[in-house]
């Protein structure tokens, strides 16, 4: 599979200038006690390890589009996801998880790729189905940055959604823009020799993670900061969900 994006990192570099689309943080993510011992029990009943107040501390600064009742629903269709192996690599496949899609996009605070010199670089006209939604359509969408007109090809024919020929819905509908982050989490190597669930799921570590979603541009030392910003967001959070990160972080 071709290198997911060219330049997956400028999402997350350029996390000082918000999305046109930033909206204040989500009312129902900090809502009140009440709120959080429903959440409690539709986590517990979903199977997910991540508690709606513990992504909510994750992301306190967080776009109101990625909810936490988004996530939980598109977990539905990815049934492994955070739920293979012990307790602790359920949560550390979650932490590794939302490490990277925090990383993508500035804390969840970016829907799209904050660099739009980028956009028409997206289109691989070598292939069959060509570009029909245009050359410059496929750029970085939801949390994972989902990019080219490949990608959103296989993902949409994965799940079922003409994706190819309506890219912006990554950018609209929630629950899509989770399934096509789970998607590329579970299915894709990218760059790497493995899809991230198997390097969370097998003992392979955090660092093989990093090369699936953008190991040709921050792997090998190419560059080392934007490496290091994962693995840290990563032991934050596996610290929050109470599991050691475990061995081969880095890449």
């Amino acid at each position: 599979m071709p290198i997911r994006r060219a330049l997956v990192a400028t999402a997350a570099t350029a996390a000082a200038g918000i999305s046109a689309l930033a909206l204040p943080p989500s009312a129902a993510d900090a809502a009140s006690g009440a709120a959080r011992d429903s959440s409690s029990a539709q986590a517990q009943a979903a199977g997910f390890v991540v508690s709606r107040a513990q992504y909510q501390r994750m992301f306190p600064n967080k776009n109101a589009f990625y909810t936490y009742d988004a996530l939980v629903s598109a977990m539905n269709r990815f049934p492994a996801f955070a739920k293979t192996g012990t307790d602790t690599v359920k949560k550390q496949e979650a932490a590794a998880f939302l490490a990277n899609v925090g990383h993508e996009t500035g804390g969840l605070r970016h829907i799209v790729e904050q660099d739009t010199s980028n956009y028409p670089k997206y289109c691989d006209t070598t292939r069959p189905y060509g570009c029909p939604a245009g050359k410059a359509a496929y750029f970085g969408r939801g949390p994972i940055q989902l990019s080219w007109n490949f990608n959103y090809k296989a993902a949409g024919d994965a799940l079922g959604v003409n994706l190819l020929n309506k890219p912006g819905l990554v950018r609209t509908d929630a629950a899509i823009s989770w399934k096509t982050a789970l998607w590329y989490w579970t299915t894709q190597s990218g760059p790497g020799s493995m899809p991230a669930h198997k390097a969370m799921t097998t003992g392979a570590g955090f660092g093989q993670t990093i090369r699936a979603i953008n190991g040709a541009k921050e792997c090998n030392g190419a560059n080392p900061a934007q490496m290091q910003d994962r693995v840290n967001l990563y032991k934050k959070f596996t610290s929050l969900l109470g599991v050691a990160p475990g061995a081969n972080l880095t890449c």
